[in-house]
C-alpha cells in the first residue's frame, strides 16, 4: 500500500462535517469557527464559500430530491437552508429544530434511511475538556421528529453506520473512545450500548473525532490532537488496524470520496488548544489521501417530507 496524502484546501480555523455528493462529484464541509459552509470541486480545485456568521455551522448535508438545498446546522439550530453552492449568500427556508437549553449541535450524519443522528455539546469552559454531560444524541426523521436516544453526553463526535450487520458507532469525543449500538434503522431506534474501541489502550495519543467507514466494515477515525488517522476492525473489539501520519495535528474527520469513492477526505484545524496554536497552512487544511485499497459507501442524503 503506496499512500499519497495531498493538501486540497486550506484556511480553514475549524474544517469539519466533510460530506462528498456523489452525485455532483464535490465535497461539502464546514469550517466551524470561521463560521462558513465549503465546497470543493477536485475537478477544477476550486473552493466555494459562504459566511453563516455570527453563527457556527458543524454539518452541511444536502436534502435528497433538491439541487440546491441542505440541512446545517447553526449553533443550537437544525435548519434548512437554499445555496447555489457557488455564491457568497444563502436563504434559510426553516428551522426544524431549536435546542431550548443552549446546547450546541455538532457531529452528525444520515443512516440508510435518511434519518438525521446528530448530537449536542454544552458550553465549553475555557478548557474544553472539562465539558459537562449535559449533551443529547438525537435523530431526526423526514416527519420532523426530533427523538432523543442517548443523554449525558459530553462531546458528541463521529458516526458511522454499517447496514450489513445493523450497527451503528458512535463517539463521544471526551469519553476516548468508539461505542457500538444495535441499529434498527427501520424504527430508528438503538440498543446495547458497547464501548468498542479505547484510544488509552492501544496507546493512542489524543481524542477521537470524526469517523467513516468502509465497505468492508472497518473504521476510520479522526484523531484530534493526535496527528494521525486510525483504521479501527469494525467486527472485532479493541482491535487497531492500521495508523496513517498525518502533516496536521488537528485531523477532525473523514469521508470516502471520488468517483470510485476510494478517496479518503480529512479535515483539519488550526483550534487553540492547551495553549498552543498549530500554525497554518499545514493546519486547517483539508486532505485527500489516496493509495488506501479500500472504498466508502456514498454519503446519505437527508430525507425531509
Amino acid at each position: 500500500m503506496v499512500l499519497k496524502i495531498e493538501r486540497v484546501t486550506e484556511g480553514c480555523v475549524l474544517g469539519e462535517g466533510p460530506h462528498w455528493d456523489s452525485q455532483n462529484q464535490v465535497l461539502y464541509f464546514v469550517d466551524i469557527l470561521g463560521k462558513s459552509l465549503l465546497k470543493y470541486n477536485p475537478s477544477t480545485s476550486k473552493v466555494s464559500k459562504v459566511s453563516v456568521a455570527p453563527n457556527e455551522p458543524s454539518i452541511i448535508i444536502p436534502l435528497a430530491g433538491k439541487t440546491d438545498q441542505f440541512l446545517i446546522t447553526l449553533n443550537n439550530e437544525l435548519v434548512v437552508i437554499t445555496w447555489d453552492g457557488e455564491s457568497d449568500t444563502f436563504t434559510k427556508n426553516e428551522t426544524l429544530y431549536s435546542e431550548p437549553n443552549g446546547n450546541k449541535f455538532n457531529d452528525g450524519k444520515c443512516d440508510a434511511s435518511g434519518r438525521l443522528w446528530t448530537g449536542t455539546y454544552g458550553t465549553p469552559p475555557e478548557d474544553i475538556t472539562t465539558i459537562p454531560p449535559v449533551g443529547t444524541l438525537y435523530s431526526l426523521n423526514a416527519q420532523r421528529q426530533l427523538i432523543p436516544h442517548v443523554g449525558e453526553i459530553r462531546a458528541s463526535n463521529g458516526l458511522a453506520f454499517n447496514d450489513k450487520t445493523q450497527k451503528m458507532y458512535y463517539i463521544d469525543t471526551l469519553k476516548g473512545a468508539v461505542d457500538r449500538f444495535d441499529l434498527d434503522v427501520v424504527e430508528g431506534k438503538v440498543s446495547e450500548r458497547k464501548v468498542w474501541f479505547t484510544l488509552k489502550e492501544h496507546n493512542v495519543p489524543g481524542f477521537p473525532d470524526g469517523m467513516t467507514i468502509d465497505t468492508d466494515g472497518n473504521l476510520w477515525v479522526a484523531v484530534f490532537e493526535g496527528s494521525r488517522i486510525i483504521k479501527v476492525d469494525g467486527s472485532k473489539p479493541e482491535t487497531l488496524l492500521d495508523t496513517i501520519e498525518m502533516p496536521a495535528r488537528q485531523v477532525t474527520s473523514l469521508a470516502f470520496g471520488g468517483p470510485n469513492l476510494d478517496e479518503l477526505y480529512a479535515t483539519t484545524g488550526t483550534f487553540a488548544f492547551g495553549g498552543d496554536k498549530p500554525e497554518p497552512p499545514v493546519n486547517g487544511a483539508t486532505y485527500r489521501i489516496t493509495g488506501l485499497g479500500v472504498k466508502g459507501a456514498p454519503a446519505v442524503r437527508f430525507k425531509l417530507n
